[in-house]
């Protein structure tokens, strides 16, 4: 079969770069190019895609060895049949590894066309990184090479202010726009770069923040056979979604006019206000999907369809969305459709999302996705959620990296792991549970603060370790 290339498809022609991408992986292919495709067929817009590997380990040359092609398969149900719809992505127009072409990434910041940054680089990616300097090729954290890159664009056009910048964070933290924005102009203090500068990169250029919705399971491995037999050429990097797709942004007019998805049918909403959207999907949606995972793979599942329909497993990811229910401040009738829409997208047949590829960073997901609710229940009913306080232990016991004399997929910064390495070699549950909880780094704040929740974390602990997780959880829960 033929090798997927320009060539081989008759599209050597290229779009110009408007958009400079942070991250390569299954999300953004799935989401934001697949978004400026339909910008690119429907209204012409004319949108070329240079996509930046932000770690020193990426698959930009996998991109770049299928000149920036892939496929994207959208499986799904509607009106009760199933239905899938499959698209050549063609708008990346380059990758660059900035680790190994520094200059090609540099040269970015020259591109006359370039209008917009888009990034993903999960939750523990915006962040303020004290030792990364201006003339480091690149400096590590996210935030400071794209100040490095701004920085290139303001000399390169002596300060332009028409050449500043739409920036459109899709990482889910809370306010990732405005995090990202003011990380940017502590390190402008920091390296003491220009006055003009700093003014340019906080006026110039604009901060959106966004809400990002679509379950993207990545490469199905499992059916790569059959999807391939779909195709009239080799592709490595084909990528499986749902059909579902919703991406809200902060702004106004003038980003509407930048952005006019209003003139397709894609659900693009460009808004006042994301917060309403952002906490019934943030808590609901992921913080079903990270409470399942730990929990899940300990139980000796593979996959979320599997958890989902499981009788134990699935009746637990229920109790956990009713639990994260409670301390939603919503339309009751709203969150109850929301959460049955939730369930339904979790059980598509076609989507067979691997739950260890969902357990990346499951440390900064928990804080963000599944904390709060916990945090919320307890101040709310001062009482811990049974299913929640579950859910924490299990993600505590998977850290420990072994279940069963078996490694368990745990992928997460070599400082979160060593650290939960030594909580272990502790010995004792008390002391482990102890320097967990106490560590503010993970959680932002000390959580053996919480009444009772060390003692319920040991008491879980102690059940998972000695019956597993299902008899476990029956002891746990007969006593929360």
């Amino acid at each position: 079969m033929e090798k997927l290339n320009r060539k081989s498809q008759g599209l050597e022609k290229k779009y110009p770069i408007k958009v400079v991408q942070f991250g390569e992986g299954n999300f953004l292919r799935a989401f934001v190019d697949y978004a400026f495709q339909r910008l690119n067929n429907e209204v012409d817009f004319n949108a070329g895609i240079a996509i930046v590997q932000p770690l020193k380990e990426g698959m930009v040359h996998l991109i770049n060895d299928q000149d920036g092609l892939y496929t994207l398969f959208m499986n799904g149900i509607k009106k009760g049949e199933k239905i899938q719809d499959i698209e050549l992505i063609t708008n990346i127009v380059k990758g660059i590894n900035p680790y190994t072409e520094f200059a090609d990434y540099l040269a970015l910041a020259t591109e006359e066309e370039l209008q917009f940054i888009v990034s993903n680089t999960t939750e523990a990616g915006i962040e303020f990184v004290a030792t990364d300097t201006p003339d480091m090729q690149p400096p590590v954290s996210f935030p400071a090479k794209l100040t490095v890159l701004l920085y290139e664009r303001f000399k390169h056009f002596n300060g332009d202010a028409s050449k500043g910048l739409t920036i459109i964070p899709c990482e889910l933290i809370d306010y990732n726009s405005e995090t990202l924005k003011k990380i940017i102009l502590q390190y402008c203090d920091l390296w003491k770069l220009d006055d003009s500068f700093k003014t340019w990169a906080s006026d110039a250029c604009t901060y959106h923040s966004t809400l990002v919705d679509r379950i993207v399971p990545g490469y199905p491995r499992a059916e790569i056979e059959e999807y391939n037999n779909k195709l009239d050429y080799q592709d490595n990097l084909i990528v499986a979604a749902e059909p579902f797709f919703l991406w809200a942004i902060e702004g106004g007019d003038a980003l509407k006019e930048k952005l006019p998805f209003h003139k397709t049918n894609l659900n693009v909403k460009i808004v006042d206000d994301i917060r309403p959207f952002k906490m019934i999907k943030v808590r609901i949606l992921n913080g079903a999907h990270t409470a399942m995972v730990t929990f899940s793979l300990l139980h000796g599942n593979k996959l979320v369809m599997e958890t989902v329909n499981g009788d134990f497993t699935g009746k637990f990811i229920n109790s956990v969305i009713s639990e994260i229910s409670e301390t939603l401040d919503m339309d009751k009738n709203e969150i109850i459709a929301y959460s049955e829409e939730v369930m339904d997208r979790f059980k598509n047949p076609f989507i067979k999302h691997a739950l260890a590829d969902i357990a990346l960073n499951s440390i900064s997901k928990f804080k963000v996705r599944v904390l709060p609710s916990l945090l919320g229940y307890f101040n709310a009913n001062k009482t811990l959620p049974t299913n929640l306080t579950f859910s924490l232990a299990c993600l505590i016991q998977f850290y420990k990296g072994t279940w069963d004399n078996e490694a368990l997929p745990v992928k997460d910064s070599p400082e979160i792991v060593e650290a939960f390495k030594k909580a272990w070699e502790l010995g004792s549950l008390d002391l482990i549970v102890t320097k967990i909880l106490t560590n503010a780094e993970f959680w932002g704040e000390d959580l053996t603060k919480i009444k009772g929740l060390s003692e319920a974390i040991i008491v879980a602990l102690t059940e998972i370790e000695a019956n597993g997780v299902e008899k476990g959880y029956a002891n746990f829960s007969a006593k929360y």
